[in-house]
C-alpha cells in the first residue's frame, strides 16, 4: 500500500490591529486658517507638541540648554556709549535698573524670560502679559503658563496710528492689531495686542467707542508674543524631526514592553517517551522558586520520569529520554534600535545647532574641543538669540520710557581662553604695547572685579616706553653690559681695555645722575 505524500503548508501571519489616524497632529493650510474666520487655529496641536517633549529623551535637554544659556546668566543695564558720566546719565541708569528689577516681584526678571524661551521652544510661541500704569509705562510683566489656552485673531482692520520713540524723537506708525483670548474652565478673558492704544473690554473683546468709559478693572491688558518663524502661532525649530521624536518614543516603549511581555524562559526541559512524576515537577518548581541567595549554591536536582502508559518496567528502547534545551540565545540581549535612537537624537540636536557637550551626551572631550564647541555655539546660536530678545525689550517693551543713554542686555559667559590671553599679553608686552591700565583691567576682569584706571597719565603709557624715558632703562642696561665686558677683559689681563671701559662707565653713571 503506497504511503500518502506529506505536504508542507505556509501561512502568512499578519497583525490584525487596525490602522488608526494619528492623534498628535491635525494640520490645516495657512490659507484655510485665515479664511475660516477672524480667530486663527494653530497649524499644529500645541498639546501634542507638549506631549512629544515630555516623552522625548533629548528635547528637554535641548530646550534647557537654550533656556540656561540665553537668559540664565542674568539681565542687566549698561550705557550705550562709553563716555563721561553726567548726572543725567546716572539718573537714567538708576531709573532703568529700578524698572527692570520691578518688572516682576515674584521672581527675578531673568526667570520670566527663561520661561518665555522654554515655552517658545516647546510650542513655537510664548506669551507675556503686560501691565501699564496710568502714564502708559510698562510696570509689570507676567508669563502666561498655559500657552495652548491662548487663541489669537488675524490682524484686524482698521490701521491704528501708533506712537513710537526713536532716539528720543517721537514718530508715528500705522498698524493693524490682533486680539487674544484665553479660555480656561469655560471662562474667556480677552486681551489686546501689545502696543494697541485703544481700550478693550476684557469680558467681550470689544473696543470702546468715542465717549464711552469703562472701569479700570475691566480694561483688558496687553499680550506680547514671542514666536519662532513667520507663522501666526510660530513653528518649533524641531518640526522637521517630529517623526523621529515620535519614532524614538515608540522604540523606547517597545524596549520597555519587553520587561512586561517579553520572552524570559531561559531553558526548556523536553521529555521523550514519558512524563515527569508529580514529585519531580513539584521539586523542580520549588527549585526554581528558591534558587536565589546562598541557599541555592551547590544544590543539585533529580528528575524522575514515568511512562505515559503507567508502566514501571521499561525495555532498553522504551526508556524515556530527558533533554534540556537552552533558550538563552533567543532572548533579547540589549535594547532594540540603538542606532535608530542615536541617529534621531543627533538630528534633533542638529535642529537646535547644539553639540553633545551642551546636552550631557558625551564624556569624550578635552579642553581644546570643549573650548571650540563653546565658542562656535555662542557665536552661532546663543549670542544672536540674546541680541534679538534684548532688542524686543529695549525697542518694544520699554519704548515708552525713552531711554537714550542706557540699554537692557542679557549677560553672557566668559569664554576667553586663558592660554590665548597669556600669549597675547606676552606678545604685546614684548612689543612694548602693554600699558599698566590695560594689564590691570584684564586681571580684574578675570577675577570678576571692577577695575579703575590709575589717576596719572603714566597708566596709559606703554611700560617699555615709560621705563626708557623715565627710569634710565637704556643707560642702566648699557652700564651693566659694560661691567660684564670689564670683568671679561680683566680675566684676560688686558689692562688698557679695562681702563677705557671703566672711564666710559663712570661717564655714563655721571650722565644718568644729571651731572655735567
Amino acid at each position: 500500500m503506497a504511503q500518502a505524500k506529506q505536504g508542507m503548508r505556509v501561512r502568512i501571519v499578519k497583525e490584525h490591529a487596525p490602522i488608526e489616524k494619528a492623534e498628535t497632529f491635525l494640520q490645516i493650510t495657512g490659507q484655510e486658517a485665515y479664511t475660516s474666520g477672524d480667530w486663527i487655529k494653530p497649524l499644529n496641536d500645541l498639546k501634542g507638541l507638549r506631549a512629544l517633549v515630555k516623552h522625548s529623551t533629548i528635547l528637554p535637554q535641548c530646550i534647557r540648554a537654550y533656556k540656561n544659556n540665553i537668559a540664565g546668566f542674568g539681565i542687566g543695564v549698561r550705557y550705550i556709549d562709553d563716555t563721561e558720566e553726567t548726572p543725567e546719565r546716572v539718573a537714567e541708569f538708576d531709573r532703568a535698573m529700578e524698572v527692570v528689577e520691578l518688572l516682576n516681584t515674584e521672581c527675578d526678571t531673568k526667570e520670566v524670560f527663561e520661561n518665555i524661551i522654554e515655552a517658545r521652544e516647546m510650542y513655537g510661541i510664548a506669551y507675556l502679559e503686560v501691565i501699564r500704569n496710568i502714564a502708559g509705562e510698562v510696570v509689570q510683566i507676567e508669563f502666561i503658563k498655559d500657552t495652548p489656552s491662548i487663541e489669537k485673531t488675524k490682524p484686524l482692520e482698521p490701521y491704528i496710528p501708533t506712537v513710537y520713540y526713536h532716539h528720543g524723537k517721537q514718530t508715528e506708525r500705522r498698524k493693524k492689531y490682533c486680539k487674544y483670548r484665553q479660555d480656561v474652565g469655560g471662562k474667556s478673558v480677552y486681551f489686546k495686542e501689545f502696543g494697541d492704544p485703544r481700550i478693550m473690554d476684557s469680558r467681550n473683546g470689544l473696543y470702546l467707542k468715542d465717549g464711552e468709559t469703562l472701569e479700570l478693572e475691566y480694561q483688558a491688558n496687553e499680550i506680547m508674543d514671542f514666536t519662532i518663524g513667520t507663522e501666526p502661532y510660530g513653528e518649533v525649530r524641531w518640526i522637521g524631526q517630529v517623526l523621529g521624536v515620535d519614532g524614538s518614543r515608540k522604540a523606547e516603549n517597545l524596549n520597555n514592553n519587553y520587561f512586561e511581555n517579553g520572552r524570559h524562559t531561559p531553558l526548556m526541559i523536553m521529555i521523550e517517551g514519558g512524563t515527569l512524576t508529580d514529585d519531580s515537577f513539584n521539586d523542580l518548581q520549588d527549585y526554581m522558586d528558591n534558587i536565589k541567595g546562598e541557599s541555592g549554591q551547590h544544590a543539585f536536582i533529580i528528575l524522575e520520569t514515568e511512562g505515559t502508559d503507567g508502566r514501571v518496567d521499561f525495555a532498553e528502547s522504551e526508556k524515556p529520554r530527558i533533554e534540556v534545551k537552552d533558550l538563552a540565545n533567543v532572548l533579547q540581549k540589549d535594547e532594540l534600535f540603538q542606532d535608530y535612537l542615536d541617529n534621531n537624537r543627533r538630528k534633533v540636536q542638529s535642529s537646535f545647532q547644539l553639540p553633545d557637550l551642551y546636552v550631557a551626551y558625551t564624556t569624550d572631550f578635552n579642553r581644546a574641543t570643549a573650548q571650540t564647541a563653546q565658542e562656535v555655539t555662542e557665536e552661532q546660536v546663543f549670542q544672536p538669540e540674546r541680541k534679538s530678545l534684548a532688542w524686543a525689550i529695549n525697542n518694544r517693551l520699554l519704548n515708552e520710557y525713552q531711554f537714550q543713554h542706557v540699554e537692557v542686555y542679557f549677560l553672557e559667559p566668559d569664554i576667553s581662553n586663558t592660554d590665548d590671553m597669556f600669549k597675547l599679553l606676552t606678545a604685546g608686552n614684548n612689543a612694548g604695547g602693554l600699558t599698566p591700565n590695560m594689564a590691570k583691567r584684564i586681571i580684574y576682569e578675570a577675577r570678576g572685579e571692577v577695575s579703575e584706571d590709575y589717576p596719572d597719565g603714566w597708566g596709559d603709557m606703554p611700560l617699555a616706553y615709560y621705563n626708557t624715558q623715565n627710569s634710565g632703562f637704556g643707560i642702566s642696561s648699557l652700564t651693566m653690559s659694560l661691567q660684564k665686558q670689564i670683568e671679561k677683559a680683566a680675566e684676560s689681563h688686558n689692562d688698557a681695555v679695562v681702563a677705557v671701559m671703566k672711564e666710559v662707565k663712570r661717564l655714563l653713571l655721571k650722565m644718568d645722575k644729571g651731572e655735567s
